[in-house]
């Protein structure tokens, strides 16, 4: 799919999320619109990874691991959230997950509210060589 931009590919992943909340509604476990978004995801014929593993790292002992909800055409993260309202605290998550996957893009989206919540996420480009 060399051919879509990261833009057209955020649309797309957009239309399944409506789709799936105009569909469910709010009220629901988290991983229930992640099995339903993985559906449409599919239907698009879009490639992606569920719960990718990531290491974290404190000098330079794995501490533990991270997992994005979606990681879609290696090109944009997708974070699922099913919560009344998105807080800072979440986007803090989406961001330190576009600089862990080294991804450009993410999306964070929330099927908890009466409407569908979509945040857009861009990782910092860090001008830093160390």
């Amino acid at each position: 799919m060399d051919d879509i931009t990261k833009d057209e590919l955020t649309y797309k992943i957009i239309g399944c999320a409506m789709k799936v909340h105009s569909a469910l509604g709010n009220g629901f476990q988290e991983v229930i619109y992640q099995r339903c978004l993985a559906i449409e995801l599919e239907k698009q014929k879009l490639l992606f990874a569920r719960e990718l593993e990531m290491p974290i790292y404190y000098e330079d002992v794995e501490v533990g691991t991270r997992r994005a909800d979606f990681i879609v055409e290696n090109k944009v993260m997708v974070e699922l959230k099913a919560v009344i309202k998105l807080e800072d605290v979440h986007l803090a998550q989406g961001l330190n997950y576009l600089q862990a996957y080294k991804i450009d893009k993410g999306l964070l989206i929330n099927f908890g509210s009466t409407s569908l919540e979509v945040k857009r996420l861009f990782r910092k480009q860090n001008p830093r060589s160390g």
